[in-house]
């Protein structure tokens, strides 16, 4: 198959294949995402195993979060530099021998290094799959249903991680967690060789070191700090600190990136205003459901008393609307645009969200949670694909990785400030109840209905910023 320039018109026999390509991709990318939330249900598995207090068990996150984060924009801008599809085969070569490593841990220090070696490889593979989407999909039509495709498959990694966490874990033990990206990985990197050629790269990639450095630096230390707050509090000196040299270097790279030559992201990028509002919007979508996902988990084992599978279960519906909706987000994008359908996407999980939040200690889920969860589902589905194409809509070809890989750092950051925020406010909330010596269920129950709330704050914000910034006319379609 022929990776064809945006500016060429794409014929049906010069890339046959395309669809067939999009699987791989997808699969790659849905690994990425399960692998945020899959490993949550084993935690405890892990640390009765390999001997982990509860501190240790929290890195296990983390060590895979810090790298992925911080090392997106530098991996989008490599994938520029030394072609998508090269990056994209290392990355995931990378992926699966790294999440082997995890497997066969036989100690904290081993797996926590395996976490990090995960998180560097989904940096490099996650934009260069993104970029190698809108280089495959050239036509508007079909570039919308492959981004339908595409936000389905990431809606489902991240609803599918309970469930298939429970299931690996309570019969296969919790190395399987890790070993169920083993083939899958290899499936790829077998056959994107023959569906994806070699794609040209780009000499007007910039390779600004001391920016690289500085920006990667500077984002590892802001979820640091915030990936720590619910442990040390938001008034700590480690908190502090970190958040300190977070604005240092964050600031200092701003300055780099102006008098570069070649810069690693230029800012002036940020004059496409889709750009700047579709990242503001995943940047926000991702603030609302890490915190979603992690409270509705906890909510169902902890207060309703689910068990894993149980839980796992629960989701089913949610990722059905997801897919389904998805599959219509190109439809509606086409009659309506883009701006109004990430707009209306996101007022919609609001709704799914508040809706959820009425949800009473002793819910029942076909009463209280079944409606909740197919609007979440709809809403979760049209932001997904509608924002991402938001946020690459107009980009140069040889800055489709950089565009990528700030999509992918938007969410992350906005994933690890919403949580941080929102589950502080959960605690709080539940300790001053069970202070006022309210019973735990009803104590948890209205902690987990805070993040909920703060969860369709963060959409419906979403929705202002789309409104606001990016331009109608322009974006009527895709």
């Amino acid at each position: 198959m022929t990776i064809l320039a945006p500016s060429l018109k794409a014929t049906p026999l010069a890339i046959p294949y395309r669809w067939w390509a999009l699987i791989a991709l997808a699969l790659a990318q849905f690994l990425v995402v399960l692998d945020a939330s899959i490993v949550n249900i084993a935690l405890p598995a892990i640390g009765s195993e390999l001997r982990l207090g509860t501190h240790m068990l929290g890195w296990v996150i983390t060590a895979y979060v810090l790298p992925f984060g911080g090392l997106l924009l530098l991996g989008g801008r490599l994938s520029d530099r030394f072609g998508h599809r090269r990056l994209f085969i290392a990355g995931v070569a990378g992926f699966s021998i790294a999440s082997a490593a995890a497997g066969l841990a036989m100690s904290g220090e081993w797996l926590l290094t395996a976490r990090a070696l995960q998180g560097i490889s989904a940096a490099l593979l996650a934009p260069a799959a993104l970029a190698l989407l809108t280089k495959l999909f050239i036509d508007p039509q079909d570039r919308a249903k492959a981004l339908g495709i595409w936000g389905a498959v990431a809606g489902i990694g991240s609803a599918a991680g309970v469930l298939l966490g429970g299931i690996l874990t309570s019969s296969l033990g919790w190395s399987s967690v890790f070993y169920v990206n083993v083939p899958v990985g290899a499936l790829i990197i077998a056959t994107v060789p023959f569906l994806i050629s070699k794609d040209s790269p780009s000499e007007r990639a910039g390779l600004n070191m001391s920016g690289a450095a500085a920006v990667t630096a500077g984002i590892t230390a802001l979820v640091a700090a915030l990936s720590g707050t619910e442990r040390v509090g938001w008034t700590s000196p480690q908190t502090l600190t970190l958040a300190g040299l977070a604005f240092l270097l964050l600031s200092s790279f701003i300055l780099l990136e102006r008098r570069a030559a070649n810069p690693l992201l230029p800012l002036t990028l940020f004059r496409n205003r889709s750009v700047t509002g579709g990242n503001l919007a995943m940047f926000l979508i991702g603030g609302a459901t890490t915190a979603l996902f992690f409270a509705l988990s906890v909510y169902m084992q902890q207060v309703l008393r689910y068990d894993a599978m149980k839980a796992g279960l629960t989701q089913l519906p949610m990722a059905g609307a997801l897919v389904a909706i998805a599959g219509a987000v190109p439809a509606v994008v086409k009659a309506y645009g883009t701006r109004r359908s990430l707009a209306a996407s996101l007022l919609l999980l609001a709704a799914g969200l508040i809706w959820l939040s009425f949800a009473p200690s002793d819910a029942a889920f076909a009463i209280h949670l079944l409606g909740p969860s197919i609007l979440i589902g709809v809403g979760l589905g049209g932001a997904f694909v509608s924002g991402t194409e938001t946020a690459v809509h107009g980009v140069a070809d040889d800055e489709a990785g950089l565009a990528s890989g700030l999509v992918n750092t938007s969410q992350q950051i906005g994933g690890a400030i919403g949580m941080a925020v929102l589950t502080a406010i959960s605690s709080a909330r539940t300790n001053g109840l069970l202070e006022q010596a309210v019973a735990e269920p009803q104590a948890l129950t209205s902690g987990f209905t805070a993040v909920f709330l703060g969860a369709a704050a963060f959409a419906i914000l979403g929705a202002i910023v789309i409104l606001a910034v990016v331009p109608g006319p322009q974006m009527r379609r895709i």
